[in-house]
């Protein structure tokens, strides 16, 4: 069984630390995962490759140490209009995370029906799994998530703008 909730704490330095996560054990402990520690096993799930090997992504700079700005990559499934390509993204995890879900823009130019054409945002409302979001996903899911998409019948045969365009 899983219960999350929200606590803000501050250090003696008075800088807030959001604990987004909490979480009972089998034998029944609760057992609070802050928002840092959450994004610090994303990332180490990423540079060990673990995971779907057609999506990547990793910090914008390694000096981050708020872990707020991510880089992402998307291969293009095969038997789609989007087989062969590599689209790139950006992925701004906010101080509510994972209690949100993380803000994600393609900069690589793409047409789908849960990305606005003119900014390249993710339509959250229109994308199921930041409408569906729950505090147990993370970055791997949304781009997962976003991969199953150009597979659905709504985007895999669109037409897409040149390969290498961006937003």
């Amino acid at each position: 069984t899983t219960t999350t909730t929200t606590t803000t704490t501050t250090t003696p330095t008075t800088t807030p630390i959001t604990t987004t996560t909490m979480q009972k054990t089998p034998a029944g402990e609760v057992v609070i995962i802050p928002r840092n520690f959450k994004l610090l096993e994303e990332l180490e799930n990423s540079e060990k490759g673990q995971g779907d090997m057609a999506i990547s992504f990793g910090l914008v700079d390694s000096g981050d140490t708020f872990l707020t700005n991510w880089n992402a990559g998307i291969l293009g499934p095969p038997g789609t209009q989007h087989d062969g390509r590599f689209y790139e993204l950006l992925i701004h995890c906010p101080k509510k995370y994972p209690a949100i879900p993380p803000d994600v823009r393609f900069i690589s130019r793409i047409n789908m029906n849960c990305v606005d054409q003119k900014t390249g945002v993710i339509i959250t409302n229109k994308f199921h799994v930041t409408r569906n979001w729950q505090r147990n996903m993370g970055i791997e899911q949304i781009l997962s998530g976003l991969r199953m998409e150009m597979c659905s019948d709504g985007n895999r045969r669109l037409r897409q703008p040149a390969d290498g365009s961006t937003f």
